[in-house]
């Protein structure tokens, strides 16, 4: 059987969209004939990127309850029915063999009213500390794919799949070798090099840290390839420089990575799953303004394993200068973190998440 119907649901953010587009995908791969339809939240990235990916999405009025008291929370159980019924609709009309959802608002409502249907269901968690949708979904789940260890805390110890999380194709390909990705990206070839990346919108506190630091950053003898974000390109710009690369959004990761000695980041779970392969020293500055605290988690993780060092924004003024100097004096402590990080990574996430789901459909369904 190769005319399977694949319904998929995750969004809010890159980090529950990219793993559910890999999935895709490779199922797309394996099964030409197969359908695809996404369902996510109507007012967020998914209705933009899923599209530019090359499926078909449907809208849910659904998002999450506001952490203070908010007059918004009085409508969240009108929008949490009417996205109920929208997904039973959905499910109903489409007919999928298999749901598989990626964590975010819409997939709450979408694998509920799968399961009601009696249509078999997988998680994807890309977090240490699991988010609250795949929670309160994790009881009925065939199969739970996770990227971290010990997630027996969250999930059914019978389901879970230690797989890691699905990762940008770029990544898993030939990097070019560092010289060549300095000249791609317009650094001198030769100088040590920093990259730092908050993200595709940018973090406002490593940014304001970066312009804070270039003149340190200058007497060490290290240049930059800065991603700011697009919406602080303009406040930015005028660093721009020979030894100060200012982009809003870098494309080509792949030669991004390959140019850098040492990279700042943010800690959201696609990052630290793409630095793992990347095997570079990494300091993570995980942003506070996350659900759950997840990117602190997710840093923390790699940390214990001494294989990244972590700053919190609030230590960035007092601690940042000494941390980042004795770490970029020490060859062999630069050298440690990147084999320690790369030990972690998971090269081969998609490939394996979906041997599992190929298992579960013959299974369901017989052989193909």
């Amino acid at each position: 059987m190769d005319n399977y119907r694949f319904l998929l649901s995750g969004g809010g953010t890159g980090g529950h969209i990219y793993p559910a587009v890999a999935i895709a995908d490779e199922l797309k791969r394996r099964y030409p004939e197969a359908s695809f339809l996404f369902v996510g939240a109507r007012d967020r990235t998914e209705m933009e990127k899923i599209p530019q990916a090359g499926y078909e999405i449907r809208g849910l009025w659904i998002s999450g309850l506001e952490r203070k008291l908010s007059w918004k929370n009085l409508v969240f159980p009108f929008k949490l029915i009417a996205s109920l019924m929208k997904a039973n609709a959905i499910v109903r009309e489409f007919k999928p063999h298999l749901v598989i959802g990626t964590g975010g608002f819409a997939s709450g409502p979408t694998l509920r009213m799968a399961a009601a249907r009696g249509v078999p269901y997988v998680l994807q968690e890309q977090n240490s500390f699991a988010g609250i949708t795949n929670k309160w979904l994790a009881k009925k789940a065939s199969r739970v794919f996770v990227a971290y260890e010990n997630m027996e805390r969250f999930f059914p110890k019978n389901t879970i799949r230690f797989t890691g999380n699905p990762v940008r194709s770029a990544l898993t390909v030939s990097a070019p070798n560092q010289k060549d990705a300095r000249v791609s990206m317009g650094l001198n070839e030769g100088k040590r090099t920093l990259l730092v990346l908050g993200g595709s919108l940018g973090a406002r506190r490593i940014n304001q840290l970066m312009e804070k630091e270039l003149g340190f950053l200058e007497d060490l003898g290290i240049q930059v390839l800065w991603q700011c974000g697009k919406g602080y390109l303009d406040t930015y710009r005028k660093y721009d420089s020979e030894g100060v690369q200012v982009r809003a959004f870098i494309q080509d990761m792949g030669a991004a990575f390959a140019a850098a000695d040492i990279i700042i980041s943010r800690a959201g779970a696609g990052s630290v799953s793409e630095l793992c392969l990347v095997g570079k020293p990494v300091l993570f500055i995980p942003s506070p303004n996350v659900a759950e605290d997840h990117q602190r988690k997710n840093a923390e993780a790699i940390v214990r394993r001494d294989a990244a060092l972590m700053l919190q924004e609030s230590e960035l003024d007092t601690a940042f200068e000494m941390t980042f100097r004795d770490l970029v004096s020490d060859e062999d402590r630069m050298r440690h973190l990147g084999e320690n990080i790369l030990e972690l990574a998971k090269p081969n996430a998609t490939r394996d998440i979906v041997n599992e789901i190929e298992k579960m459909l013959v299974s369901t369904y017989g052989t193909r």
